[in-house]
């Protein structure tokens, strides 16, 4: 079996040795460091005096937040190596290290800690362990539970490098598959979007105020850390229309094939003044993150505007699902439903449903959301209406919403900002989760008399906080400011679990339909209303013994924990029995401004089924923030490794692969034989720049 990470292509083996010291391994790529000289750090204190210490070494204590037994001193840059020194022969410290920061990025830092984690190939004995790790001065402090042959080692007094040159040492055994330092880092606050409006998104995420009950958001920030989306995944929103010039919906790539069903043509913008829907529901979605207004769920996804024509008759339910399906939805957000309360769908219609969510994505599925709908009535069941307007309904009524009860569907229920059920949100036991949203009196639309409370009146307050999301440029819509702070309704929640779904999606694209669906279940958290419905004093805000509520489903979702169970089943199902490697090492000009860019290929002679992957790259570039990387296989599928997010940093060498590049997981069960090509473009003019080689490593 190759080992690819033991490879010289991967600049290891060949490093200089002046060079192995600022090498980091982490996660399976190679980080290139930098000594900052004017600090430096000791472990394993001896002594409880360090401004005693400072004053030997002619230092300055730091006392700043440190992990226990690590002291940071601040020293002239011209004395750091003799004060080091002098630290280590002390005898009041275990050792002394440089502190780092990641090269060209001078707000990081980077502390070394004694300890190093150790991943040996499983055929690899104790003995031969022994005899490894014997003359780096190292010894074994533990085993790490579930990873195979894997084991915590620690310098001692024996040890004469590093932690760093030590890991790069050990990388060059054929036993070792993987060897990385145990860094401290400092944590940091999470994702926060620049956009002006965010602070006002209590539903993406809060600290607490008026009107807000705790854990009432979604945790986007946490799942944003993860990931903010990617262009692959297109949300389609199917509405009265979307206001395509408004400028959270610009941005190269976020517009995916425009559908107008009611126009007949491909610009779906409002054409009546009552066609504002959309455009807000779109917003919770997928607003771009730019610095202007607001931010959706997934601000990096792609968004699919599509015009309904108003009505569902079975040729526009084939065409709306057929159009998402073929131009390449992922996620399918519905906040519509029929004007007649008992409407089942015809054979035409569940099956034009079934169709996306099983055939669509390539036979993964497309993820179809719909709203549950604004009435405070069942989404399947009886209610012995009256006190209707003309005794428009009057008697035990039967309330069947063909889409929200149909089995492909996530049916989406909506609850408050202070973690209660909406007032209006139709419930059953179709309900799969529910979102954040507004709260209201609850409200119906029917062909005779139009949108209209329902019946009983409410006689109490429905507290709760607005969405705050997109409106239509200018005058038309809900508010001039081309944003609205008092969105809501079930229509606010369904895309909004639309974003989360898009996310998971983004963190693991080998993921079904029904995967995606399960994860959304497995994670959302279990409100509870205790209450009764103000309308019915129904009780329906706790959980059965399946987990489930009526009102909620299986809960609120939560996006960083929906994310995170996404990633963890990125590669589960795929075990890798060989490697096949292959290098090319031909350099080659990226030529400068051109977006069409340049390709470098692979051939790959063996047939099998792809099961991991891995690129190596090694670029020189002047200015990398103008480059964007691809993975072209033979078969033509794309998996974009690397956007133009690199900034003023001019050397790349690095490992793309499963865990840190989800878009790669398109490319699994796919044939190994072929032309694989790595694609670069430069899509500004002004710098240049080489690919020195490129690596592919494919497990079978």
């Amino acid at each position: 079996m190759t080992n690819p990470n033991n490879n010289p292509a991967e600049g290891n083996a060949q490093m200089p040795a002046e060079n192995r010291g600022l090498v980091l391994q982490r996660g399976g790529q190679e980080m290139i460091l930098e000594k900052i000289n004017d600090r430096f750090t000791v472990g394993q204190l001896k002594t409880d005096d360090t401004d005693q210490l400072a004053m030997r070494l002619h230092a300055q204590f730091n006392p700043g937040k440190m992990p226990t037994q690590i002291a940071e001193f601040l020293v002239d840059p011209n004395e750091q190596e003799q004060a080091m020194r002098s630290a280590r022969s002390s005898g009041q410290v275990g050792y002394a290290s440089h502190v780092y920061q990641v090269k060209d990025d001078p707000t990081s830092r980077i502390y070394l800690t004694e300890q190093i984690t150790v991943q040996f190939t499983p055929q690899t004995t104790a003995t031969q362990i022994t005899e490894i790790i014997q003359p780096l001065g190292l010894r074994q402090v533990k085993p790490i539970e579930d990873l195979l042959n894997t084991f915590v080692m620690e310098l001692t007094a024996a040890t004469t490098e590093n932690p760093l040159k030590i890991t790069n040492r050990l990388m060059q055994e054929a036993a070792v598959l993987t060897a990385e330092p145990n860094i401290v880092v400092a944590a940091q606050s999470h994702y926060r979007p620049r956009d002006p409006l965010y602070a006002k998104q209590w539903h993406l995420n809060h600290n607490g105020g008026r009107e807000l009950t705790p854990g009432s958001h979604i945790y986007a920030e946490a799942a944003w850390d993860v990931t903010r989306g990617h262009r692959s995944i297109v949300v389609a929103v199917m509405d009265d229309a979307i206001d395509t010039n408004h400028p959270d919906f610009q941005g190269p790539g976020k517009i995916v094939a425009p559908r107008d069903f009611k126009g007949r043509d491909f610009q779906p913008d409002p054409g009546e003044n009552w066609e504002d829907h959309g455009t807000a529901c779109a917003g919770v979605a997928v607003a771009e993150e730019n610095g202007i207004g607001v931010v959706g769920v997934a601000p990096e996804c792609a968004l699919m505007p599509i015009r309904t024509t108003g009505y569902l008759d079975d040729q526009t339910i084939e065409e709306l699902f057929t159009w998402a399906t073929e131009n390449g939805a992922a996620v399918i957000s519905c906040s519509w439903g029929p004007s007649a309360v008992n409407y089942p769908l015809s054979l035409r219609q569940k099956a034009a449903i079934t169709r996306a969510a099983t055939r669509g994505r390539r036979g993964k599925g497309c993820v179809i959301l719909f709203a549950a709908g604004n009435a405070n009535r069942p989404t399947n069941g009886t209610i012995n209406e009256a006190g209707w307007e003309r005794n428009t309904l009057s008697g035990p009524t039967k309330w069947y919403g063909g889409f929200t009860v149909h089995p492909d569907v996530i049916t989406v229920a909506a609850c408050t900002s202070l973690n209660r059920k909406s007032a209006y949100s139709n419930w059953g036991r179709e309900i799969s989760v529910c979102g954040p949203s507004n709260n209201a009196p609850p409200g119906v639309g029917l062909p005779s008399i139009g949108y209209v409370a329902t019946p009983p009146q409410l006689r109490s307050s429905t507290p709760g906080l607005g969405i705050v999301t997109t409106d239509r440029i200018g005058a038309p819509g809900y508010d001039r400011s081309n944003y609205d702070d008092n969105f809501g309704g079930t229509s606010s929640a369904c895309p909004l679990v639309a974003g989360v779904a898009a996310l998971v999606l983004s963190a693991n694209p080998q993921l079904t339909a029904r995967e995606v669906r399960q994860i959304l279940e497995q994670t959302a958290d279990k409100i509870l209303d205790p209450n009764p419905d103000p309308q019915f004093g129904l009780r329906k805000g706790t959980y059965e013994s399946n987990g489930r509520s009526d009102w909620f489903g299986y809960g609120k979702v939560n996006a960083q924990k929906a994310v995170n169970a996404a990633r963890s089943r990125r590669v589960n199902n795929y075990r890798v029995n060989r490697w096949l490697s292959a290098l090319s090492n031909n350099k080659i000009a990226i030529p400068d401004g051109a977006t069409s860019g340049i390709s470098s290929r692979i051939n790959i002679a063996e047939q099998d089924q792809v099961k991991n992957l891995q690129v190596t790259v090694d670029i020189d570039h002047q200015y990398l923030g103008d480059l964007s990387i691809e993975l072209i296989a033979p078969s033509g599928e794309v998996a974009l490794l690397q956007g133009r997010t690199l900034g003023r940093r001019t050397k790349l060498q690095t490992i793309y692969d499963l865990q840190n590049t989800p878009n790669l997981q398109r490319l699994l069960d796919q044939s190994t034989r072929g032309a694989w090509q790595l694609r670069l473009s430069d899509a500004i003019d002004g710098d240049q720049g080489t690919l020195n080689w490129w690596k592919l490593t494919i497990g079978v």
